[in-house]
Protein backbone atom coordinates (compact mmCIF):
# COMPACT_ATOMS: atom_id res chain seq x y z
CA UNK A 1 0.00 0.00 0.00
CA UNK A 2 3.04 2.32 -0.24
CA UNK A 3 2.27 3.74 -3.59
CA UNK A 4 -1.25 5.11 -1.67
CA UNK A 5 0.50 6.73 0.99
CA UNK A 6 0.42 10.62 1.20
CA UNK A 7 2.01 13.43 2.93
CA UNK A 8 -0.17 15.96 4.93
CA UNK A 9 0.40 18.74 1.92
CA UNK A 10 -0.25 16.13 -0.73
CA UNK A 11 -3.60 14.63 0.96
CA UNK A 12 -4.72 18.61 1.21
CA UNK A 13 -3.97 19.31 -2.45
CA UNK A 14 -5.56 16.18 -4.05
CA UNK A 15 -8.56 16.78 -1.79
CA UNK A 16 -8.46 20.23 -2.89
CA UNK A 17 -8.64 19.11 -6.67
CA UNK A 18 -11.74 16.96 -6.29
CA UNK A 19 -13.63 20.33 -4.32
CA UNK A 20 -13.36 22.13 -7.28
CA UNK A 21 -14.01 19.74 -9.72
CA UNK A 22 -12.84 20.59 -12.71
CA UNK A 23 -11.80 24.36 -12.37
CA UNK A 24 -8.75 23.23 -10.50
CA UNK A 25 -5.44 24.91 -11.94
CA UNK A 26 -2.49 26.61 -10.01
CA UNK A 27 -4.44 29.79 -8.97
CA UNK A 28 -7.72 28.16 -7.48
CA UNK A 29 -5.97 25.33 -5.59
CA UNK A 30 -3.97 27.77 -4.35
CA UNK A 31 -7.35 30.46 -3.49
CA UNK A 32 -9.33 27.26 -1.99
CA UNK A 33 -6.75 26.14 0.35
CA UNK A 34 -5.85 29.24 1.44
CA UNK A 35 -9.42 30.26 2.27
CA UNK A 36 -10.74 26.92 3.53
CA UNK A 37 -7.32 26.12 5.92
CA UNK A 38 -6.72 29.87 6.89
CA UNK A 39 -2.75 28.34 5.75
CA UNK A 40 -0.60 30.02 3.30
CA UNK A 41 0.20 28.75 0.11
CA UNK A 42 3.64 28.65 -1.49
CA UNK A 43 3.21 28.54 -5.48
CA UNK A 44 6.52 27.00 -5.62
CA UNK A 45 5.42 24.34 -2.81
CA UNK A 46 2.04 23.75 -4.79
CA UNK A 47 3.32 23.11 -8.25
CA UNK A 48 5.97 20.68 -7.00
CA UNK A 49 3.66 18.85 -5.70
CA UNK A 50 1.08 19.35 -8.28
CA UNK A 51 3.51 17.57 -10.48
CA UNK A 52 4.87 14.96 -7.82
CA UNK A 53 1.20 13.48 -7.36
CA UNK A 54 1.12 13.68 -11.38
CA UNK A 55 4.01 11.50 -12.24
CA UNK A 56 2.82 9.13 -9.06
CA UNK A 57 -0.56 8.83 -11.41
CA UNK A 58 -3.03 10.16 -8.75
CA UNK A 59 -3.10 13.27 -10.35
CA UNK A 60 -3.75 13.70 -14.53
CA UNK A 61 -3.36 17.42 -16.43
CA UNK A 62 -5.23 19.04 -19.70
CA UNK A 63 -4.87 22.53 -21.18
CA UNK A 64 -7.57 24.93 -20.91
CA UNK A 65 -8.17 27.60 -23.65
CA UNK A 66 -5.59 30.64 -24.57
CA UNK A 67 -6.77 33.82 -22.56
CA UNK A 68 -5.70 36.63 -23.45
CA UNK A 69 -5.54 38.31 -19.73
CA UNK A 70 -2.70 35.08 -19.41
CA UNK A 71 -0.64 36.39 -22.30
CA UNK A 72 -2.43 33.97 -24.59
CA UNK A 73 -1.06 31.11 -22.24
CA UNK A 74 -3.51 28.32 -21.57
CA UNK A 75 -4.59 27.00 -17.76
CA UNK A 76 -3.06 23.60 -16.79
CA UNK A 77 -6.26 21.86 -15.00
CA UNK A 78 -6.51 18.93 -12.93
CA UNK A 79 -8.20 16.15 -12.40
CA UNK A 80 -8.34 13.21 -9.86
CA UNK A 81 -7.63 9.87 -11.44
CA UNK A 82 -8.80 6.32 -10.13
CA UNK A 83 -5.31 5.96 -8.32
CA UNK A 84 -6.04 9.57 -6.55
CA UNK A 85 -9.39 8.27 -5.52
CA UNK A 86 -7.58 5.02 -4.29
CA UNK A 87 -5.06 6.84 -2.42
CA UNK A 88 -7.66 9.57 -0.60
CA UNK A 89 -9.99 6.58 0.32
CA UNK A 90 -6.22 4.29 1.99
CA UNK A 91 -5.36 7.51 3.85
CA UNK A 92 -9.04 8.37 5.42
CA UNK A 93 -9.09 4.60 6.40
CA UNK A 94 -5.76 4.48 7.68
CA UNK A 95 -6.58 7.90 10.25
CA UNK A 96 -10.13 6.56 11.11
CA UNK A 97 -8.66 3.09 12.12
CA UNK A 98 -6.51 5.51 14.48
CA UNK A 99 -8.81 7.66 15.88
CA UNK A 100 -10.92 4.64 16.64
CA UNK A 101 -8.08 2.93 18.09
CA UNK A 102 -7.41 5.74 20.20
CA UNK A 103 -8.48 5.23 24.28
CA UNK A 104 -11.42 7.51 25.34
CA UNK A 105 -9.32 9.06 28.31
CA UNK A 106 -6.32 10.37 25.63
CA UNK A 107 -8.71 13.58 25.06
CA UNK A 108 -9.97 13.79 28.26
CA UNK A 109 -9.50 17.76 28.95
CA UNK A 110 -8.52 19.09 32.74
Amino acid sequence: MKKYQLGEFEEIVLLTVGILDGDAYGVTIKDEIENRLKREVSVGALQVTLRRLESKGHLKSKLGGTEKNRGGRPKLYFTLTASGKRALLHTRNTRDELWSALPQLTFKLE
